[in-house]
């Protein structure tokens, strides 16, 4: 291969990198995330520390692709989800009362796949 070749497939190779590094960059947030552009998740407190959603999924309604920045989250009310993230698809039933911390979520999109509507508080630090 050649200098000039080698150099566009270094180039070509650091853009790809670049991109996969940044995707939640271009990602919505959890608020700004919704399903079929209906909102599903409001502000219940925005102050220069905190920022609390209450995020609701009636059954057949998820949340598009969205990443996370640290957060903690509360289940208010539980239900069956499809997850979809970096590791895959599964299937989960998340109970009313289970909490969560995570320092990032780089993506993930969820869809409620029972049959009742959940419920849940997600902190974030500012």
């Amino acid at each position: 291969m050649n200098k000039i070749n080698s150099k566009i497939t270094v180039l070509i190779v650091f853009l790809i990198v670049l991109v996969g590094c940044n995707e939640s960059q271009t990602l919505p947030d959890p608020l700004e995330a919704g399903w079929n552009d209906q909102m599903v998740c409001e502000v219940l407190e925005d102050n220069n520390t905190l920022r609390t959603l209450k995020c609701t999924f009636p059954p057949g309604v998820g949340h598009e692709r969205h990443y996370h920045d640290t957060h903690f989250g509360y289940t208010l009310k539980g239900g069956t989800f499809r997850i979809t993230d970096t590791t895959g698809t599964r299937e989960v039933t998340i109970p009313t009362g289970y909490s969560f911390y995570n320092e990032r979520v780089e993506w993930h999109e969820v869809l409620n796949i029972g049959d009742s509507t959940a419920i849940f508080l997600i902190m974030e630090p500012k």
